[in-house]
């Protein structure tokens, strides 16, 4: 599969152009990496109805060992081309190769596989067994099926992560699927649907795959009476927009949204091990993701002896050209994005905080340095408000109970962390109202575990069993046995 500038959407099985398109930036340098089609509301209508006609019309939905053999095809695909869409990623989202060798390519990549694997052996019925009733005796079963039409929407901070988490199930478990990548991260989306389109035997209309950059497409999908089913992630002031819209014809929704994750820092933890993990954190990805902890909660006695280890190893911190390997850090999304991150640095600033390291712009490209704050105000913007940028705030605590107050004084739930003594550690985290939780440093991110938050960090849980039923309708069946 070679990389060309222009690359094409895939409707109804076809692989076709648009009227118009639209120019994906390399973040590291600010140059152009190519065009994508700009889809126009004609196109966005003509997707709908295909996914609509394969849904009700085919056998996709019902035919397990078919969806089985695609998705194990898919998963072939990807992994055949692995090394070119490396190399898109790493130019067009900014990703450091290493992030490609996790998050960013490879274990999305296995979702698929996982999925895969999960439908050969998923009971898709429940048999409640016979009661007596008026009598009779009545056998009672459910049956689980396909959602529907799907408008998956992804962002651009993990594009195939987030669209194949959205895919693999659905596709799974029976749906149809409209697809919209980022207008910031389109082309390794549109790769996607052309691996599908050419190296496996889904049908027609099972998966149509857009970009656009305009906001009116999105909307479409999130109102179109023959969708079923919305799955979004991006930010919270989106997804209640979308929320709203979906109500008009009481669409399902998923939503994974904002986070401002806290990593409580206890008073018998190993406070450098704690300062090259919140290092780590709000570095990965140059802190564009939703489930970072961006602020630290560490106990006020030992609150200058740890920024102290934090500033050390942040100022550690490789970052640079993404394509490097061992480069850790790479450039924010956009110039637009940067704007943001800077803007709120300085406002927290000028509040009183104090800025201890990093708030630097580095050109070419949108790199912004590794940057840590104190003096935050726990109820200002900085520690209330997602950053999306490498940006950490440290807070201090009087006791467990004021450190357990800070973490929950937040509109979010999306993640969080603990560091410090295994009992200790694990009764803290259980009072903490998040989704996920890190304890000393233990990674929760896996195909089998499920991903989502409370609050408004959104509704549902991505990947795992819960991943795969998001996406399936239950019908409870009773009848009269002898």
């Amino acid at each position: 599969m070679p990389l060309p500038h222009t690359r094409r959407l895939l409707v109804d099985g076809q692989l076709v152009t648009a009227d118009r398109t639209f120019t994906s930036l390399d973040p590291a340098t600010g140059e152009v990496v190519g065009a994508a089609p700009d889809a126009s509301a004609a196109q966005t209508e003509a997707a709908v109805a295909a996914a609509r006609r394969a849904f009700d019309t085919t056998g996709w939905s019902t035919d397990r060992d078919f969806r089985v053999h695609c998705l194990d095809q898919l998963h072939g695909a990807l992994t055949e081309h692995l090394e070119e869409l490396r190399e898109l990623t790493i130019a067009e989202v900014g990703a450091p190769r290493m992030l490609t060798h996790g998050q960013q390519l490879d274990e999305p990549v296995e979702l698929v596989r996982y999925y895969a694997d999960l439908l050969r052996t998923h009971p898709l019925t429940e048999d409640l067994g016979v009661v007596e009733y008026q009598g009779q005796r009545h056998h009672r079963w459910v049956e689980k099926e396909a959602g529907g039409v799907l408008a998956a929407i992804v962002p651009y901070n993990y594009p195939t992560q987030l669209a194949l988490a959205k895919l693999a199930p659905a596709l799974a478990a029976g749906c149809t699927v409209v697809l919209k990548g980022a207008p910031d991260t389109p082309l390794i989306t549109l790769a996607l649907g052309e691996l599908i389109a050419e190296h496996t035997d889904i049908p027609p209309g099972v998966v149509n795959v857009l970009t656009s950059s305009d906001t009116a497409t999105g909307e479409l999908l999130t109102t179109h009476a023959d969708v079923d089913m919305v799955s979004f992630t991006g930010s919270t002031a989106t997804g209640r927009r979308i929320m709203a819209a979906a109500s008009e014809t009481v669409k399902r929704v998923f939503l994974e949204l904002g986070g401002k994750s806290a990593l409580i820092v206890l008073d018998d933890a190993d406070f450098t091990a704690a300062a090259r993990y919140a290092a780590y954190m709000i570095c990965l990805h140059a802190g564009q993701s939703c489930a970072i902890t961006s602020r630290m909660l560490v106990p006020r006695a030992r609150h200058d002896e740890i920024v102290e280890q934090v500033a050390t190893a942040l100022d550690r911190v490789r970052y640079g050209d993404p394509a490097h390997p061992r480069t850790y850090m790479g450039p924010l999304i956009s110039e637009r994005q940067r704007d943001k991150v800077d803007g709120m640095v300085r406002r927290a600033v000028a509040a009183g905080a104090t800025l201890v390291t990093g708030g630097k712009r580095v050109d070419p490209g949108f790199f912004y340095t590794p940057t840590l704050l104190t003096g935050v105000d726990p109820g200002g913007e900085l520690a209330q408000e997602e950053v999306f940028g490498p940006v950490l705030a440290v807070l201090p605590y009087d006791d467990e109970d004021d450190a357990v107050r800070i973490a929950n004084d937040s509109v979010y739930g999306l993640s969080g962390a603990v560091m410090g003594g295994r009992e200790r550690a694990l009764a803290l985290a259980r009072r903490i109202r998040t989704g996920t939780f890190s304890v000393n440093g233990g990674n929760y991110f896996f195909p089998d575990t499920p991903f989502g938050g409370y609050r408004q960090s959104g509704i549902g849980r991505e990947k795992g069993i819960d991943g795969l039923e998001e996406f399936m309708e239950r019908k409870t069946f009773g009848e009269v046995v002898a």
